[in-house]
Parts: structure tokens; sequence; C-alpha cells
């Protein structure tokens, strides 16, 4: 990359992205923060600090003769970049960007497909990704996809065009690096009689192909549909479901390869690699002609920043020669963090999410006379005869009514609904007080259906359903035995009619809140229509009852509630970071590890920032804004363990910075640490003994302890999470508060791929350092940085914290993978040049070291010294080592007792 830098600045305007760098002031240092900042256990908002040239008033968002005038305003996007050296396709998931090439017989294969894809798209995250395919709605021109959703890939096809004409098959994405490639190979036949998918995953579109899980077999050999719609790269489908839209994938999209035969001849091979940054059309290898839509777009930048302008100071100069607006960009922690007002309970803030045609929460105040919905265009619902705001006792609400000996219910559902399908759930608390009659407890009306009122009763043993026809038949009536478990306690009731060919499928359900569930289906011929009102009258057999959160759906069989009825208790971090995310419509994207992460408590009435936050610090991750787009990134715990570096900075070699200043102290230093579960109980874990434990000096360094409550499910969490803390408090190693890389430096060019790939939570390795520094290299977490950039200067100053306790044990490691004795140490003293060592077990329990000849060599370190152990004889202590000496660049003697321990030794992760 040369020097002057091209910076480029853009700000996201009528929905596509307008080049704005001729005005920003090229002696301007551009400044960018990102990450944690001193020690903090979140991650701060990341800011982009430039000038912009405004002598034209063009960046007044008030000035009415601006070009940009109601195009720029709050919280206007903008990104700065430089050159990546490789160009892509940009996705941003907008329904209209696709790059499609016409249908032609080639592209028409009805039996074995191979189909390929490189990319970097949102692997994990909540959006319904399409990815490749030719797949049309219109005119039932479906032939088949390839979509990701949540860590799944998907391939579906159809037999004839249509929606019901089509099969899928999906499988669950191993852990994958940022850019990596997917392959989906279908055999319309495998000799069996039998449909067979199979899922494949590699580096790149050259493979090695590594197969992910077991191929999926479908009944019955068929082909595929040989549609007339166009092969397009990131389609869409917004039929299928318009709540939960199937969109173009965001992100990168690199190479793509569409093979007739498994193996077999290339068809289609869209490279966007090899086109130039900003083409809207190209022809690929196989003569495939392609066309991007206005908004896809071909790149070949790396982006240093994507945020948000929250405000446009003017300022001038006094005689007016100069104008100029120095703005201010943040990430989206900044405005998630703005004044928001403490999250709502999770039934109330899961329902409006699935879009129902009416809700009613039922928790409104004590003076209350009506029950309102924050569903638009829905009426309150009269109610009489409740307590409102008397029961606190579920946990996934708000406090509930409870009804009176008398009191009645008239909600009324908007004209709009559809016919064909509705639900209607609701939760109760009868207080183990069972009717002993029947008790009417709900009852729904239908302008147009067969069945014109529906009304549910309970009593001891017998749930009963009647449904009445316009000339007062029960013609759908149905008893059903129940148990005592639907009169204690929450319990949710599900009632859902579906229409199909002329018959009525129906069903009572009832969920335990946070346990089981039951329930019995019946049919009658006729039309389900739709509902008009939701009415009750409640009576003596009802009194003292709990009653809430009344929701109708225009589906059946919905399960909207399932999880928010115990505040989606026990789901793991990722689930629920992923699900609140999903919930307010914020980008969330995932760096997995290879271990779940940890399960988290009961969701909380807290602001959303701080309920992602509380997961985050439940499973010890890092909570980080994405660099590509204003959204989040989760990076799980375990996948900060034993990395390779990302970075390596050699002390000897351009561009490490100068101002490397290790310190030795005690400000992360914890060695006494009890975790509370949130609710539940605690676990404490303290270091008794060694350099950093709780005794007093020179013993140890006094206690420094921790109290945390944690969002944890169980109570079994917090003593590990307490031990794990530890570990980390309790690492004995310098502190490098700061690093800088200095990249305008001559010679420092060779960092800069490095740089651009890097993320918060990569390990940065430090080499060839002085021996007053470190013998051996320093690995180091990178928290967070501030980057300064103009055209003749790029210095990025990194915010670390140790890395060595995120080395952890990993079986095939060629460090990592051995375990220490419990205790060793030298029989004799030694010379700084002896290669035979006397080594003693000083534990009674202690196993002795390995002597096969297949675990050497390994290394040991003795004083500071670290030596490579090449023979062992005996297998009893004490034992003969034969070594190799200074391997770190330390010479010297070392008395007899001196500790004798791996140096690098497997340490079991939480």
């Amino acid at each position: 990359m040369a020097f002057p830098l091209d910076i480029r600045t853009e700000l996201h305007l009528a929905g596509a992205w307008t080049d704005i760098s001729p005005d920003v002031y090229v002696r301007d240092q551009k400044v960018i923060s990102r990450g944690r900042r001193d020690q903090g256990a979140a991650t701060d908002p990341s800011s982009l600090s430039l000038t912009l040239n405004n002598r034209d008033g063009r960046y007044s968002p008030r000035n009415a003769e601006s070009p940009m005038y109601g195009l720029i305003g709050r919280n206007t996007r903008v990104r700065l970049s430089v050159p990546s050296g490789s160009s892509y396709l940009q996705m941003d998931a907008d329904g209209s960007q696709h790059v499609s090439t016409p249908d032609v017989p080639a592209l028409d294969t009805t039996g074995d497909l191979d189909v390929r894809a490189e990319l970097a798209p949102n692997w994990y995250g909540p959006e319904n990704q399409m990815v490749i395919g030719k797949w049309e709605t219109t005119g039932n021109q479906r032939s088949w996809v390839l979509r990701i959703v949540k860590g799944l890939v998907y391939f579906h096809h159809t037999t004839a065009g249509t929606a019901a004409s089509g099969w899928f098959a999906g499988k669950a994405l191993p852990v994958l690096p940022e850019r990596a490639a997917i392959r989906v190979t279908f055999d319309a036949n495998n000799g069996a009689g039998q449909r067979e998918i199979c899922f494949y995953w590699a580096e790149s579109l050259a493979g090695p192909w590594t197969e992910f899980a077991d191929p999926v077999r479908l009944p019955g050999a068929a082909s595929i549909y040989a549609s007339t719609a166009p092969l397009k790269v990131a389609p869409s489908d917004l039929t299928i479901d318009p709540k939960f839209p199937r969109l173009p994938f965001s992100g990168r999209g690199y190479r793509f390869e569409v093979r007739s035969g498994i193996g077999g001849t290339v068809v289609a091979a869209p490279d966007f690699t090899a086109q130039a940054a900003g083409a809207m059309s190209f022809t690929d290898s196989a003569g495939r002609a392609w066309t991007l839509t206005d908004n896809a777009e071909i790149r070949d930048r790396e982006d240093r920043f994507v945020g948000e302008v929250s405000s446009w100071p003017a300022k001038w100069s006094l005689d007016g020669s100069d104008v100029w607006t120095p703005i201010q960009a943040s990430g989206i922690l900044r405005r998630l963090g703005q004044g928001q007002k403490p999250f709502d309970s999770t039934f109330r803030r899961r329902i409006p999410s699935g879009l129902p045609v009416a809700y009613w929460p039922f928790e409104d105040n004590k003076s209350a006379g009506r029950a309102y919905s924050p569903t638009p265009g829905v009426e309150p619902a009269a109610v009489t005869g409740v307590d409102f705001e008397a029961l606190d006792t579920l946990v996934s609400s708000s406090p509930l009514p409870q009804l009176l000996a008398a009191g009645s219910l008239s909600a009324m559902v908007p004209r709009s609904m559809p016919s064909g399908a509705w639900q209607v759930e609701f939760v109760y608390n009868a207080d183990d007080r069972a009717p002993a009659d029947y008790a009417q407890i709900v009852s729904f009306s239908s302008p147009n259906g067969t069945v014109r009122r529906w009304i549910i009763s309970l009593k001891k043993g017998v749930a009963r359903v009647q449904g009445f026809d316009s000339s007062g038949t029960d013609v759908a009536a149905m008893n059903v035995g129940v148990g005592d478990d639907i009169f204690h306690g929450w319990v949710r009731l599900q009632f859902w009619a579906r229409e199909e060919a002329g018959t009525v499928t129906f069903r009572i359900n009832w969920q335990d809140v946070g346990g089981d569930a039951g329930g019995l289906t019946k049919s009658f011929p006729g039309t389900a229509g739709r509902l008009s009102y939701v009415t009750a009258k409640w009576g003596a057999g009802t009194e003292g009852w709990g009653f809430g959160h009344l929701v109708v759906l225009d589906t059946a069989q919905s399960s909207l509630l399932t999880g928010a009825d115990d505040a989606y208790h026990a789901e793991t971090a990722w689930a629920r970071l992923v699900r609140l995310a999903e919930e307010e419509r914020i980008p969330m994207a995932r760096i997995p590890g290879e271990l779940p992460t940890e399960r988290v408590g009961y969701q909380r009435q807290e602001v959303i920032l701080e309920l992602l936050e509380a997961a985050a610090q439940a499973d010890g991750g890092m909570l980080l804004e994405d660099p590509r787009r204003v959204g989040l990134i989760y990076r799980d715990r375990s996948s900060l363990y034993t990395q390779a570096p990302a970075l390596t900075l050699s002390y000897t070699a351009p561009g490490l910075g100068p101002d490397l200043e290790p310190v030795d102290d005690d400000s992360a230093v914890r060695n006494d640490i009890t975790v509370t579960r949130d609710g539940g109980t605690s676990g404490r874990a303290f270091l008794d003994e060694g350099a950093l434990s709780i005794q007093l000096p020179p013993y140890g360094i006094g206690l420094y302890d921790e109290a945390v409550t944690l969002s944890l499910a169980h109570d079994i969490q917090p003593e590990p999470v307490a031990n794990w803390r530890l570990h980390l408090g309790t690492h004995d190693g310098a502190r490098y508060p700061t690093v800088s890389v200095i990249l305008h430096k001559p010679g420092a060019e060779a960092h800069i791929p490095a740089v651009l790939r890097l993320k918060e939570g990569d390990l940065l390795r430090l080499t060839d350092l002085p021996p007053w520094v470190s013998h051996g290299d320093v690995d180091l977490i990178v928290e967070g940085w501030t980057e300064t950039l103009d055209m003749y200067r790029w210095e990025i100053e990194f915010n670390c914290s140790p890395g060595g306790p995120w080395n952890l044990a990993e079986a095939s490691h060629p460090r990592y993978a051995t375990v220490d004795t419990d205790g060793s140490a030298l029989g004799a003293a030694v010379t700084a040049s002896a290669t035979a060592l006397t080594v003693l077990a000083t534990d009674a329990e202690a196993r002795p070291w390995t002597s096969n000849p297949s675990d050497l060599p390994f290394a040991i370190q003795v004083g500071g010294e670290v030596m490579s152990v090449t023979a062992v004889s005996g297998t009893s202590s004490p034992q003969t080592f034969t070594v190799t000496r200074s391997v770190n660049g330390v010479s010297k003697s070392h008395p007899a007792s001196a500790p004798v321990h791996l140096a690098y030794s497997a340490i079991a992760s939480l």
C-alpha cells in the first residue's frame, strides 16, 4: 500500500454510498477508536473524528440550498476505508440487491447438481440469508436455492416450481472462519431410490472439501424443476414468511460455482475477486453474462470504521473565509446506550416481534379501567371485575390482574385479519382452585367461520370446548380430561384453528410455564374464518385467578411464546444475544468458539444494552461493534482460547512503535473472587499460595478481592466461573497496556494485510524483545485500539491485556497438549552448562515424567530458564533429564530444590 494513503470517506445518502472524500480536510487527522479502553469490562462505543470543508454549506442539515438537504441529519451513516488490494461483492441485505445472469438451457440442471460459494456472510446471525439460486416466486419458477440462517445451511429444491412441491435439507455449520467456502451436492438418485444432499466446507473454493454433516436423504428419486428464473447471487424471497423474509446475504461474496453433475461441468462461475471495483456487469469463465442491481457493489476497500454521525456542528472563522464541520461519528453502542427506558417484560417484548393481529398484555397500572394494546390499530380491551397489578409471581411479566367474583372481557379484533387460520393464547393462574362446575375462561367470535362462537370452560378434571354455528348448534364439541397441573401455578393456554381443503382442524393446548405441555386435536367439515372479538364472562369459579397476555395471531400452531413464559431461563448466552437482536432489529454477528456459551438466567427488565452485556459477561466473551456495518458482534469466550497470532511484531524489525512500556503492577490482580448467580447462590475461589496469593508478603501479595453478580442459569455455575476469573486475575506476567504499530514507516507495509484482518480479541505476539523486557515471546490480547490516519501517517495504538492465561489445553497443539506434574524440583544443583538434570517428585501423589520417545522433546522451565528435554531415564523419582539449555536465551546455574515445571503447561478451560 502506497503513501500518500488513499483514504475514502462516504456517507449513506438516499440508499447508496456517496464519496465525500474531496470535502475532508486532507491535512486533518482521522482518529478512530474502538473496543475496550482502560481495562474496562464492557466495550466502549467506537468513534471517528474528522473535519469537513463546509464553505458552500452543504454539510449544514438545515440549509435548504444544500444538495444534501433532507439527506443528512442525526445518525446519517458514514464509513471510512482504505484500499484492500482485492475485490469482492458487497451485500447489505437489501431485498432489491442481487447479481443475476439470464436463464439459458445450460443452467437448467434437473438432475445432479453441485453448488459452491466462497463468501463472508453473517454465518451465525439471525438474518434469513439467500446465497445463490434459480428461485422466482412470481409464476412459480422455483428451481433450487442455497440459504444460511442462524448457523444452519439449507438447500431447497422443487419438482414443479411451486411452494407445495418444495423440499429442503439443512445442517448446522461447523465453526467457520470469517471467509470460507461452502458446498452442497444434490444427487437426484443415489441408487436406493432417494435424493441425497451432502454438505461440505473449505477455506476457499479451491478446497480441499470437508464433509461436515451426515447426508440428508429424501424419499423418492426426483428431478429439479427446470424454471425460467435467472440464476442469481443473493436472490430474495419475501413470500414464504413476511415476518421473517428471506433476503440477500449480508456481507461479502468472493467466488461462486454451479456445476451440472457432482464435480461435473461448470455452467456458471461468477468470480468477483477478478472484477474491477465499481463494475456493474461482467462475463464469467463459463460464458455467463452477469449484471448487478443498482445497490449491489463490487468494492476493493477495507472499512476501518462504519458508524453514525450524531451531530453536524457548524464552525467558521470570524471573517467568514472558512467554514467547516468537525463531525464525530459513533458506533451503534452509543445509540443503544442513549436514554433507553428499562426493557419491558419478556412477554411484552417477544409477542410484538411476531406481528400479532392483536395483543393485550394486561400489565396496566392499578387504577386502569381497560387493557391497553401496543399493537397498532388495536383498540383497548374493555374489562370489568379485575384487580390490576395484583400478581407479580410470573417472572416473564410485569404484575398482572387478579379476577374478582364477577367480571367481563370484550376485546375487538381488527377487521383486517385474514381468514383461514388463527390462534388465541394467554396465561392464567388458578392458584390451585379448580372450579367444581364449568367456569367460562374465554370465548371467541367469528363473523364468517362455520363456528361463529367458541367457548372454553374448565372444571376439575375436564376442559370443555364448544363451537356454535350461526343457528346455535354445537358443531365442534370436545371434552378433554385434564389433571390438576393446569390449575397449579402459571399456565399458558393456546387454542388454534386451521382450514385445509374444507376441513377445520382445531386444538386446545396447555403449557405449564417452564414445564410440561399437553392437549387434544379435533376436526370438522367447514371453514375457519377469522376472529372479530375475544370475550369472557368470569364468575365465582374463577375468582382469585390471574390472567394476562392475551394474543391473537393469524397463523396456527405458532410457538411464538415458547421460552418467553419463563423469561428464557437457561438459554445460552449466544441464544439470548441473537434473540434480543432479532426482537430489536439490531444486526448481530458472531465469532464462535469450539465450546458452547454459558447458560444464562432469567431475562430481567433492564435496558437493552444492559441485557446484551449481561449475557456477554455471563459467558466471559466480548460484545463488540461490527467493523463493516452498524451492528454488533459477539465473540465467544472460547474463541479466545489458544489462538495463533493474528499479528506478530518484532522488536528488531520496522513497524513496532517506540513506546513499548511493560508494567508489573497490581491493577488487574484479583486473588479472591466471589461470583453470585443473579437470584441464586454464590461460589468463591481464592489463591492461597504462590507469588500472587492472598498471603501477606513475602509469601504472597495480600488480599485483592472481587465480588460480581452474573446472569447465570444454575447454582452449579458460580464456582467454576469464579475459578476461571481467578485464573485470569492471578496470571503472573507483565502488562503491556499499549502497543503501537507505525504502518507508514518504511518496511512496515508487510504488516498492513494482518492489521486489516485483525479484530478485538485477537492475539498479538511480540518477538525478539531485549532481555531487560522479556526472554521469549510475549502474547497479548487486543482489547481495542486508537487509529490515526492522514495522507502520510498511519499509526495504531493497541490496548492490550495479557494473552498468557488464554493459552489453554488443546489436544493436538504442539505446546499446550501436555499436562504438568503435581510438583517436581531439582535433586541437585546444576551449573549453567550442565546437560543432565536430576529431577525429584515433591508431591507424594505426583506421577513420574513421561519417558516415551514419542512425547519428546518437551520444554521445561527452571528458574526462568527454558530447556528442551530430549531424553528421560527412569520411571520413578528421581529421574534423569537430558536437556538442551538456554532455549529462551537465559543461561545460569540453578540450586537444588529449584522447582521444575513444564514451560507451556496445558490448563483446562472453563
